[in-house]
């Protein structure tokens, strides 16, 4: 209990660092498994690839629905559901990264068969999905361990309520882009796969999805 004391006084003394050593973990967990670095990644099969890509999706689609409710809730002076809805959506995305993870290191990525107008259509959506989705990564956090560390009258001294509302916004539209085109690549144009790769190297010659 001391131990667990001891940290949250540290995390609360100095969330920037927190936020700081969080995120470049989780940039180097996902480059790192995009570069295949990491070797314990067991070996998945097509179907269990297909299975993961939907169950993300229902995953990705929850924890959107919950981000709006922690809104609503906030805008209701509601502080007890908003922080259970925005810690059990901040819980579906940590989900979402093992599931993710899981899927690149151990299966493959697809390629959408479309050409044309709604290729270039989908690209576009696709890079600003990840562009958000990494970028709203520190936000998110740093959101979260204000919350977690400050009680309800202390977080109106902090920077809790605008870095929340970057992250609301960068969170829910990388999401709604990331569900549009997992229904475009899975249910209305079709793919292939392919071997996963850098993320930035594979931006560049074929589009990434879940």
């Amino acid at each position: 209990m001391a131990a667990v004391d001891r940290i949250h006084s540290r995390a609360k003394a100095k969330p920037l660092l927190v936020t700081t050593v969080l995120s470049l973990i989780g940039y180097a967990l996902v480059v790192g498994t995009f570069a295949r670095i990491f070797p314990f990644f067991p070996e998945l099969s097509n179907e269990t690839v297909i299975v993961l890509s939907d169950a993300i999706a229902v995953v990705n689609a929850t924890a959107l629905v919950t981000i709006l409710a922690g809104v609503r809730y906030i805008r209701r002076d509601e502080v007890r559901k908003h922080r259970a809805a925005m810690l059990t959506a901040f819980g579906l995305i940590l989900l979402f990264l093992v599931m993710y993870l899981l899927k690149v290191g151990g299966g493959f990525e697809k390629a959408i068969l479309v050409e044309g107008p709604v290729r270039w259509a989908y690209l576009v959506m696709l890079a600003i999905h990840i562009l958000l989705s990494a970028v709203s990564v520190p936000v998110v956090i740093h959101a979260v361990v204000l919350g977690l560390t400050h009680s309800p009258s202390e977080l109106r001294d902090t920077s809790h309520a605008r870095v929340g509302r970057i992250a609301v916004a960068a969170w829910t539209l990388s999401l709604f882009l990331g569900l549009v085109t997992y229904v475009m690549l899975n249910h209305v144009y079709g793919w292939e796969p392919r071997t996963a790769a850098l993320l930035l190297l594979a931006a560049t010659r074929t589009p990434l999805d879940w």
